[in-house]
């Protein structure tokens, strides 16, 4: 017997084989609050005016931010953003139907949300290819990865799909070779590359090997990413209260967690 409706299984077995889904942002007044919001901090660190096209601000940004002072830049951008106390509030809201359907409804998130922005042609933002689980995450973990512009081509990211990654795991001593370049360029020709356009909401595996390359596209890729897991499940490196805050537990498991049996004299 199925316990899940339609729309939940089907999401469920699409994130099964393909390690991945993307859909439309499922709250619209969050994603304009959040994209408004970064192009306002973004404004207010360079000093000039707040644009009235947000979109065609952030695609425009490497015209007026070089290269050298990007990271110093985007540092300003993430802190301003996470200092805003709606900000994790808003991002859970953009994936809440399908981080139920996916991890389950007692959910820990990520305390801070993630921003990444690669400029065209810029060697310094580029995410070699890796898994997260490589470095110790849980495998229980899944990313919300949140384009704030359209993401297309080298402008977006990619991903090596389940049963390419197992077949690659497998083969990881043989193929693996001495660097990352070398990873990628035994796994180049099975990557998938997601499409990922402004208002939808892209939710993956992040124990399956992912990256960029060098943005070759004439625009600024601006997203963000940040991890969600079942409260419940095995952590990892990243601990409850160091780097997941609990933002969803039910009245039941509070009751249990405090729940003490009877003294008995």
């Amino acid at each position: 017997m199925v316990f899940t409706s339609d729309e939940d299984l089907a999401i469920a077995n699409e994130y099964l084989n393909l390690g991945y889904i993307i859909r439309p942002n499922a709250d619209k007044e969050a994603y304009k609050w959040i994209q408004q919001s970064t192009a306002t901090v973004a404004a207010d660190a360079l000093n000039i005016e707040r644009p009235t096209d947000n979109e065609k601000f952030l695609n425009e940004i490497h015209n007026l931010v070089e290269p050298s002072k990007l990271n110093d830049f985007r540092l300003k951008v993430i802190q301003g953003l996470n200092a805003l106390p709606e900000f994790r509030l808003m991002y859970f809201r953009l994936a809440k139907p399908y981080l139920e359907a996916i991890v389950g409804n007692e959910l820990a998130m990520q305390q801070r949300i993630n921003l990444s922005i690669q400029m065209p042609n810029d060697t310094s933002s580029l995410l070699p290819v890796h898994a997260d689980t490589w470095s110790g995450d849980s495998p229980f973990e899944v990313v919300v990865w949140l384009p704030l512009v359209n993401c297309f081509g080298t402008k977006a990211m990619y991903l090596l799909p389940p049963t390419e990654s197992a077949k690659f795991s497998d083969e990881f001593s043989k193929r693996g070779g001495s660097s990352s370049e070398s990873i990628f360029d035994s796994i180049k020709t099975e990557v998938k590359w997601l499409e990922v356009k402004s208002g939808q909401v892209l939710v993956f595996d992040q124990s399956l090997p992912h990256g960029n390359r060098l943005n070759e596209e004439t625009e600024t890729r601006w997203s963000m990413n940040c991890r969600f897991k079942g409260v419940f499940t095995p952590y990892g490196d990243k601990k409850p209260g160091e780097f997941f805050e609990p933002i969803t537990l039910r009245p039941a498991s509070r009751r249990g967690m405090s729940y003490e049996l009877p003294k008995i004299s």
